[in-house]
């Protein structure tokens, strides 16, 4: 294979669907019919002698030569795009575009607020749609363009994506980090251990509520309490951190949760005891995930600013000073 023959357009369409990881979609994409984007890949393979895509239930999977090039052809494309289609001035008040995102309850409700208040103040035209989020693992809803944007606390996403590990140099799933906080102990205000030093024993011997996307009763907590050969009694999981605030607010169960989160449950500042873990826990992180495609888009890259440029705000606000 010589360079001076190979079709350029056919790293185009490899560039789409290392993107998508889905024919369909990167057909869709480039505007191009599914046999078409076919016929280039196969083309691409013969070129380079190099399987490169290999097809899955779930859509393709890259070669390690695939995984080699795709970061190099990913540049070299984005650099022509914005020497030829230089980003025009973006203008937020005339923009029209929905926005479909992903967060837990009471991530959202911290949040949420100030993404309307600069909706109506800055860009009428935009529209928000919630959905769901029940997994630490948003990618798969990323990839499939189900939703824009996830926030939240992915801890072994990002740290395949910022570790080095396999396939992450070729992931099309990009991440920020909004915010580093810590996790605390609440209680009602009467409860029997709230006038009392919490001790490990203390902890273990109460009940306690999880709040559990999948309604595993088994979360970060117990695999610290497992280091210490220890185990607690989680008596109910909840999806909701507003429900899990609601049940620690009239109950004598206790509840660990991140500290910036407190505010969302429901929960009225005088009925509630913070205590600090009498074990060490790791901090928390929420991140921003979205996917490639949306990198470059204008009205996404607003999206983006905003979260980041409240985050400080949204903490304050809370009543939080975010860990460094």
């Amino acid at each position: 294979m010589s360079f001076l023959t190979l079709d350029l357009n056919l790293l185009r369409v490899f560039d789409a669907v290392m993107t998508e990881q889905n024919l369909t979609r990167a057909a869709s994409r480039l505007a191009m019919t599914q046999p078409a984007v076919s016929n280039a890949l196969r083309r691409l393979r013969d070129a380079l002698g190099d399987e490169l895509l290999i097809r899955t239930a779930h859509g393709v999977k890259p070669t390690p030569r695939a995984e080699n090039l795709w970061p190099s052809v990913r540049r070299a494309l984005s650099e022509l795009e914005e020497a030829i289609e230089p980003e025009q001035t973006f203008d937020i008040a005339s923009a029209q575009t929905t926005f479909r995102m992903a967060m837990a309850d009471a991530t959202a409700a911290l949040w949420l607020p100030s993404l309307v208040r600069s909706i109506e103040r800055e860009a009428p035209g935009i529209m928000v749609r919630m959905v769901p989020l029940t997994t630490r693992e948003p990618r798969p809803m990323l990839l499939r363009g189900d939703i824009d944007l996830a926030v939240g606390f992915f801890p072994g996403v990002v740290a395949q994506l910022a570790g080095g590990q396999q396939n992450v140099s070729v992931s099309p799933i990009r991440h920020e980090q909004l915010y580093s906080g810590r996790y605390v102990c609440v209680m009602r205000k009467n409860h029997p251990l709230a006038g009392r030093e919490l001790t490990v024993d203390s902890y273990c011997a109460a009940n306690h509520v999880l709040v559990s996307f999948s309604g595993r009763a088994h979360g970060l907590v117990d695999e610290a309490l497992a280091q210490l050969g220890r185990e607690r009694r989680i008596l109910l999981t909840v999806n909701q951190f507003f429900t899990a605030g609601r049940v620690v607010a009239t109950s004598d169960l206790i509840m660990v949760l991140p500290q910036h989160l407190i505010a969302s449950t429901g929960m009225p500042g005088g009925s509630l005891v913070m205590k600090e873990l009498p074990f060490a826990m790791p901090n928390m992180h929420i991140d921003l995930l979205w996917h490639e495609r949306d990198t470059r888009s204008p009205a996404h890259k607003w999206l983006r600013a905003h979260l980041s440029g409240t985050t400080r705000e949204t903490m304050t606000k809370a009543g939080i000073v975010p860990v460094a």
